[in-house]
């Protein structure tokens, strides 16, 4: 399978560019720097994004909103920007864990939830509405673990669709969840989370 991976130099992205070379796919890797054995290329040109898209059978996002306290308008904009792409290759974008629910209630709305990571958690939010309301998108969409860090590739998790199904997982493992998924897909159009 031809995969393209944006933000192929984030803890996740270069997990799963790792975890699909390691099966034998042929992988591309994007970023907004480049990089050794990474394409330059900013998510919010969606003119590159529908030739990236054309070129591949699946493109995988994994790109967070700013985090140094810049506007998160940009990021939703460039998630409009794939929407409207129309891409004929699958879509699987990484959306974090704040939009996972718990009785009903988004772990972002929960008193508890880091304050920290709200304004994220809100904005991936909006980036999973988006894909929920695109008619003509071939989209998943997928949330870590509340808590994922770098560890271990055990290639074990289990998996749910709203709510959490545990409260960690590596990164090494998300990406053998979301290669798995590219390879037999069992969540098209809709999102799943993974756990150990």
């Amino acid at each position: 399978m031809k995969i393209a991976v944006y933000g192929a130099t984030g803890m996740i992205g270069r997990e799963v560019v790792a975890e699909a070379r390691r099966r034998g796919h042929e992988v591309t890797g994007f970023s907004r720097s480049g990089g050794d054995d990474v394409r330059r290329a900013d998510l919010g040109d969606t003119a590159t994004f529908r030739k990236v898209a054309d070129e591949h059978e699946a493109v995988v996002i994994s790109i967070p909103p700013d985090r140094t306290g810049g506007p998160h308008e940009p990021l939703l904009e460039a998630f409009d920007g794939v929407v409207s792409a129309g891409p004929h290759a699958r879509v699987l974008a990484v959306v974090g864990a704040g939009s996972l629910e718990m009785d009903g209630v988004a772990l972002a709305d929960n008193p508890e939830f880091p304050e920290a990571y709200r304004p994220e958690a809100i904005t991936m939010t909006k980036v999973l509405d988006r894909f929920r309301a695109a008619d003509d998108l071939d989209w998943t969409a997928v949330s870590p673990a509340p808590m994922i860090q770098p560890g271990k590739r055990t290639g074990a998790y289990r998996t749910a669709t709203d709510t959490p199904a545990g409260e960690s997982i590596s990164s090494q493992d998300l990406a053998v969840a979301i290669v798995d998924e590219l390879e037999a897909p069992r969540h098209r159009r809709e999102r799943f989370t993974a756990a150990n």
